[in-house]
């Protein structure tokens, strides 16, 4: 019960920064004389500090001494291991980047991304002058279906993992506990935490880029699905038609949503529309090679009607496959990340017109507030949620 107890006064300290230990025992309905014990634990282990004298009561009295909860007690290591890049960094328990590197996935995928990630988060502690001991333990998000049970990738094919396990491999390199969860999950972990959908208790996050995946949160909870596969966002089917042709994915094994509506296929039906027109002033270009996904958010922009036209066929898709997530869903808020969502500006007006004008009830459309950071503050969120600790965070 103590142990318990001393959880819930912690947690009320970090949720409530300055507060004092009348207004915990009155909050959370502790004796006083307990609370102080408690606080005073807290302080000698370092996880609370005092500072400054706040208002008396209506009744008058002695003034309380705040209470703060030290963001500096500890720290967590998140990590992102994207199919392109991974992303690493230092976090303190209020989600603040303290140091963060990154390298290329490609350059160490033979040798090691775990055996890279240990050098560059020594080096960084180093850096930072954090000993060891101070580190909780790191999070993970990986581009893959993954067992966050026993920490085994599943299937990562940007990685070319398969029934890789993550974690037996990071103990080789890390003395302190790790989790491992889908690069997205976590992703949606970090926009609850920190972002876009702060003390939101159900959310979709759903990132597009060469592909398309989605994290879901239902009451505060993580939904993984049966198999850990729940939000592949990018099977969705969103024209039967297609289906009925000889439908062929933009990669192998990649689903329809992704196949029709992520950058790497924007772009591809930018280069074949050009194609077809010599007048076109990218026609050279697009002779030469595929256009970047990118170039049709320039172009569309600029009035350029093949972009539009290639720009608007994605965005209905994309809606689609939206509006038949929240329909299932409900939730409380949509955000919208990946590479593809960088031209939100021009992207979300059309999607939230075509979303809520099918939907029964409104749902609120928002980017990602993290941007590149929603993966690594998403696995540090990830640790804290799922590590036993006296700071674990409450679900």
């Amino acid at each position: 019960m103590k142990s318990i107890n001393k959880k819930r006064v912690l947690q009320w300290i970090q949720e409530n920064s300055p507060t004092s230990r009348a207004e915990i025992a009155a909050k959370i309905s502790i004796s006083k004389p307990t609370v102080s014990l408690l606080v005073d634990e807290l302080i000698g282990e370092k996880w609370v500090y005092e500072k400054g004298i706040g208002e008396s009561s209506s009744q008058g009295g002695r003034r309380p001494i705040h209470l703060y909860f030290n963001e500096k007690a500890a720290y967590v290591i998140g990590t992102d291991i994207g199919g392109t890049k991974v992303k690493t960094v230092i976090s303190d328990l209020g989600g603040n980047i303290v140091h963060s590197s990154s390298f290329s996935t490609c350059q160490f995928l033979e040798s090691g991304l775990l055996k890279q990630i240990a050098k560059e988060v020594h080096s960084m502690l180093d850096d930072c002058h954090i000993p060891l001991d101070q580190v909780l333990g790191m999070g993970a998000g990986v581009p893959g279906v993954t067992q966050t049970s026993n920490g085994v990738v599943l299937e990562a094919p940007s990685l070319n993992w398969i029934r890789y396990p993550f974690i037996a491999e990071a103990n080789k390199y890390f003395p302190f506990p790790i989790h491992v969860d889908n690069d997205v999950n976590v992703a949606a972990l970090g926009e609850q935490w920190l972002g876009n959908a702060k003390n939101k208790q159900n959310v979709l996050f759903m990132a597009v880029g060469t592909g398309i995946g989605s994290g879901i949160i239902i009451n505060n909870q993580l939904y993984r699905g049966y198999s850990n596969a729940a939000g592949e966002m990018g099977y969705m089917v969103t024209d039967k038609t297609d289906m009925k042709k000889d439908f062929k994915p933009i990669f192998h094994r990649y689903g329809y949503l992704e196949s029709v509506a992520g950058g790497k296929s924007i772009g591809k039906k930018l280069t074949e529309v050009i194609q077809q027109d010599p007048d076109h002033p990218a026609f050279s270009q697009a002779m030469k090679g595929e256009l970047p996904g990118e170039m049709a958010f320039a172009l569309a922009k600029k009035g350029d009607t093949l972009a539009i036209t290639v720009i608007e066929e994605a965005i209905e898709h994309l809606a689609y496959g939206i509006i038949n997530s929240a329909s299932l869903l409900n939730p409380e808020v949509i955000i919208l990340g990946g590479g593809v969502l960088k031209s939100s500006d021009y992207i979300l007006p059309k999607l939230d017109r075509i979303v809520n004008h099918y939907l029964p009830s409104s749902v609120e459309l928002k980017t990602s507030r993290l941007g590149d950071n929603a993966g690594v503050l998403g696995a540090v969120s990830l640790f804290l949620r799922e590590h036993e600790s006296i700071i674990k965070f409450s679900l």
